[in-house]
């Protein structure tokens, strides 16, 4: 079954003869959001050997709109992303191709949250 769409209320442009389980599942993943927790492993001191790579990758996740914020886990435990605009999938492919993850310096761990309230100036994730 197709549908055709004059308009919907989402943030990616939706074209005509777009299949509905399609829609329906972009919906979905628009409105889910991610913690990442990325804990320091008995590899921690090669860290520094893959910093610049991690943070290129960091980088990427902000300029793709899927990061929005990222800080470290104290006292010195490893970092955390929270996420959004991505499906699971997709978020955990991109977790796999961070340096730290790939050398086994950090061990990944993904929280998902659908987001049911939000202070006003949050609101553009909820939807």
């Amino acid at each position: 079954m197709y549908f055709s769409f004059a308009a919907l209320t989402l943030n990616a442009p939706v074209t005509a003869g777009v299949r509905a389980s399609t829609v329906i599942n972009n919906i979905k993943w628009r409105l889910l959001m991610f913690i990442v927790f990325l804990k320091f492993s008995e590899n921690k001191g090669k860290a520094g050997d893959y910093m610049d790579g991690h943070n290129q990758w960091i980088k990427q996740g902000f300029e793709d709109g899927v990061f929005l914020l990222v800080g470290s886990l104290q006292p010195n435990l490893g970092g955390s992303v929270i996420a959004h605009n991505t499906s699971l999938s997709a978020l955990r492919e991109r977790v796999k191709n961070d340096p730290f993850v790939a050398e086994n310096i950090v061990k990944a761990e993904i929280l998902e949250i659908e987001p049911k309230k939000a202070d006003d100036r949050l609101n553009f994730l909820i939807g």
